[in-house]
């Protein structure tokens, strides 16, 4: 299984990666034999991967990033780079490999600080001897200072670096940094090639992994979870109910409340699973005895993890927000579906129900407006708008309709 077996769906972009991968391969054994390097090369210094949620972005630079590392000997033998197996593949995939540095963020933005790391690491020469790979996972994520200070290190990229940022889309990243990227986009993969590689490489049952794929509409790592996990499947099915609750202010604003607090439960969740580890293991280096008090000079450093654990937890409820919401924007398409006679394959088959049902009560144009609800809620959240306010304003003009 090779490296590019992972790309659901993007044929064309794991063809494009492949030619790169090749080039920079006769670019490196150029240099180890001193002979005169490819006159034409697809491979470049900077890559911008964009496209929806789901489609896979993190999945093709760690792909690509383990083809830039790939030491099969079938290389010499006109073999493709990525094969899956060898040391350079398996320690970058497994993120074990010297000079493949992947970052992401639990946190709601990367700042100047973390990014003038990732720069100085970048200026290193790879330990290898093949390239030196960060993957910026979250590059949308950047803040206005921290993306000036990326700006320096992609206009002046030391020989062997290579830079393989992520983002939703072009616009999520300042212009001055994605001009100076080759950039790929990502499509929503096929239903029934997210459903394949559940079964492959998952090893879930066909029928589950075609229902997760389905209700995801091509969402690989949201359609992982819903076949593996029965909390998720329990807080889709409420999410569900939600058009079925809000026909009157009462019950449209205890609706909100309730999608609230399931999302601050799953924050809660997190937070349980690893703060305490956080807080023990800082405490342990800080020279802390087993439930005694903590040495003089140290409260800065526990401060400054109280910080980071509670922008993590504002950021998994917000993460649990969103996702509900495209739970809801996918319901109220299907009922647009139905409306319409549009005969489109429907993402929420175990609702039917609720879908007739709403579909048969009110109008396109109804549900057109219940849609832009929902989008506008999501946009207000992107926007710190109090979440209970923004979901409120929301089930409110569901009601309306």
């Amino acid at each position: 299984m090779t490296v590019w077996d992972d790309l659901v769906g993007q044929d064309r972009v794991a063809e494009q990666l492949t030619t790169a991968a090749r080039d920079a391969d006769a670019l490196v054994t150029a240099e180890a034999d001193g002979t005169a390097p490819p006159e034409a090369s697809k491979m470049t210094h900077a890559w911008l991967f964009t496209g929806p949620p789901g489609s896979g972005l993190a999945t093709a630079a760690r792909s690509f990033a383990a083809a830039l590392h790939c030491v099969s000997p079938d290389r010499a033998l006109g073999g493709v780079p990525g094969c899956g197996f060898c040391d350079g593949c398996h320690t970058a995939l497994v993120g074990t490999h010297a000079d493949v540095e992947v970052v992401r963020t639990d946190l709601l933005s990367i700042g100047v600080k973390g990014t003038r790391e990732l720069v100085r690491r970048a200026q290193l020469s790879p330990a290898g001897g093949r390239w030196q790979v960060i993957v910026l996972e979250d590059a949308d994520r950047l803040t206005e200072g921290a993306g000036n200070v990326l700006l320096k290190a992609v206009e002046e990229p030391a020989p062997r670096t290579v830079w393989l940022l992520c983002a939703p889309s072009q616009e999520d990243v300042l212009p001055t940094i994605r001009s100076r990227c080759r950039h790929l986009t990502l499509r929503t993969p096929p239903v029934d090639a997210v459903a394949d590689i559940l079964v492959r490489r998952d090893g879930i049952e066909p029928d589950a992994a075609r229902a997760a794929a389905r209700a995801t509409q091509g969402h690989i790592d949201r359609a992982r979870r819903l076949a593996t996990d029965e909390g998720a499947r329990a807080r889709r099915a409420t999410v569900l109910k939600l058009p079925l609750r809000v026909a009157d202010v009462g019950a449209a604003l205890k609706a909100a409340q309730e999608l609230i607090d399931a999302a601050a439960e799953d924050a809660k969740q997190v937070a349980d699973e690893v703060e305490t580890r956080e807080t023990e293991e800082l405490r342990a280096a800080l020279g802390a005895a087993q439930g005694g008090r903590m040495p003089r000079g140290t409260a800065s450093a526990m401060k400054e993890l109280e910080d980071r654990q509670k922008k993590r937890r504002t950021r998994t409820q917000r993460d649990s927000l969103d996702l509900a919401l495209s739970d809801l924007t996918g319901f109220y398409r299907d009922v647009l579906a139905l409306q319409l006679g549009s005969g489109l394959a429907l993402a929420n088959t175990d609702v039917r129900d609720a879908l007739d049902r709403i579909a048969r009560d009110s109008t396109p144009e109804a549900t057109l407006r219940r849609i832009e609800a929902v989008l506008s809620c999501r946009e207000a959240l992107g926007a710190n708008v109090a979440p209970l306010l923004a979901v409120e304003a929301m089930t409110m003009s569901l009601r309306a309709g």
